[in-house]
């Protein structure tokens, strides 16, 4: 157990600086690679041609099920709604660097508001099989220069339990192309090496209607909400989360440094703001909300997923304004987070109240300069120029249009 009178100094001066911290935000400058990226402008960089397609792709599925708005899959709406007026769409096929299919694969929702990925490859493939009889573009290169918003557990795998997305692979048609997904975890058979790892949907305006005063100061030293067990789907608790959130609750549900539970009060966007440090462990899949959330109230993200590969990494410097800590030291996360010196975690909270730090994790309406769309496009025009190995040669085909589970190949 941690020193009680030692956590009391560092808690206390933590208090009477948190607000000096939050207003000092521009005497802190953003340095390193990510820092030089954060705020380019993609205008001029880059153009995009969406394709039209029939409303049964898209709109049809939203006026359907108006929930996929709010829920953390809605960045394949919204980014359809941004590239419709951004400065960077062409109307001109024939000067786009890159084409965009606007197709809505996770707007299939259960009366409880999940989404089931398991019409979106017979959804993708039939999307594909437009463009590439409507128009010549995807057939010159077979999609290398597309991109598809694919914001599912597992990205274009399509499944949201591990072991069978790991079984189904990235669907075949898609291999090619570049995905823009939040899914993200090192050498993943769901996460190709061009994929661009964007963070998931939360609702910007909810977020600002919860704001306390910056000046209130920081009286939780560790928050989290959610789930330590998944009783329905893993009764066992030794699968769900690998095992990760089952360890901090056995080892710190009763820790005074821990407000920790699986209530979820009317309060939680204020109590993040109130909270040094906040707990954003894996589940099923490697994110969460939890990590937009954390950025966006100031609250130090305590990343705990193994291998995870976090959204605009070539943008946010990660490593200067969060934690890490490995699934397997757990146990030790309270002598590990009180051995954290307080001019550390003072520049961690004035890294993280940079506006434009939070500015890139969220997707605005309408758009601001430097938030998330404009980050997916940054990363889009990091990718350019296209090289010229990409382009087929006549009647060379590269992708197995028959590939994947029987499922997949019926018409939707």
């Amino acid at each position: 157990m941690t020193n009680r009178s030692s956590l009391s100094a560092i808690l206390l001066f933590l208090f009477f600086s948190a607000s000096s911290a939050e207003h000092n935000v521009r005497t802190e400058r953003i340095s390193g690679s990510a820092g030089d990226v954060l705020e380019d402008d993609p205008v001029g960089r880059l153009k995009v041609y969406v394709y039209e397609l029939p409303s049964k792709y898209n709109k049809k599925l939203l006026q359907k099920d108006p929930r996929c708005l709010t829920h953390m899959f809605a960045a394949e709406i919204f980014m359809h709604r941004f590239l419709l007026s951004s400065p960077v769409r062409t109307r001109n096929p024939e000067e786009a660097d890159w084409f965009y299919t606007p197709i809505y694969p996770t707007c299939d929702l259960t009366p409880t508001g999940l989404p089931l990925p398991f019409k979106s490859p017979r959804m993708m493939r039939s999307a594909i099989q437009l463009i590439s009889s409507n128009w010549p573009y995807w057939n010159r290169t077979e999609g290398a220069d597309h991109f598809f918003v694919v914001p599912h557990d597992f990205g274009a795998c399509f499944h949201y339990q591990e072991e069978k997305a790991i079984e189904r692979g990235i669907l075949p048609l898609l291999q090619r192309a570049t995905l823009v997904q939040t899914f993200g975890q090192r050498n993943h058979v769901c996460l190709d090496d061009g994929s661009i790892t964007i963070p998931p949907f939360a609702p910007p305006q909810k977020m600002q209607a919860h704001l306390i005063p910056p000046d209130i100061p920081r009286s939780i030293f560790v928050y989290f909400r959610g789930l330590f067990y998944d009783v329905n789907n893993d009764p066992e608790g030794g699968y769900y989360a690998r095992g990760a959130r089952a360890a901090v609750w056995e080892n710190f549900k009763n820790n005074p440094l821990f407000d920790i539970s699986t209530d979820h009060p009317t309060t939680y966007y204020e109590d993040m703001q109130r909270s040094i440090f906040c707990l954003c462990p894996l589940g099923w899949a490697p994110w969460s909300p939890r990590l937009v959330e954390a950025v966006v109230f100031g609250c130090i993200p305590v990343i705990i997923a193994d291998d995870i590969v976090l959204p605009f990494a070539d943008a946010i410097p990660w490593e200067e304004i969060g934690v890490f800590v490995g699934e397997k030291d757990v146990p030790e996360l309270d002598t590990i987070l009180t051995s954290i010196p307080t001019q550390v975690i003072l520049r961690k909270q004035r890294l993280l109240a940079n506006p434009s730090m939070k500015r890139a994790m969220l997707f605005p309406q309408p758009a601001q300069p430097g938030d998330a769309f404009h980050q997916i496009l940054n990363g889009l025009a990091r990718k350019l120029p296209h090289d010229r190995s990409i382009y087929l040669k006549a009647g060379e085909k590269v992708l197995n249009w028959t590939a994947g589970p029987v499922g997949d190949l019926k018409p939707w």
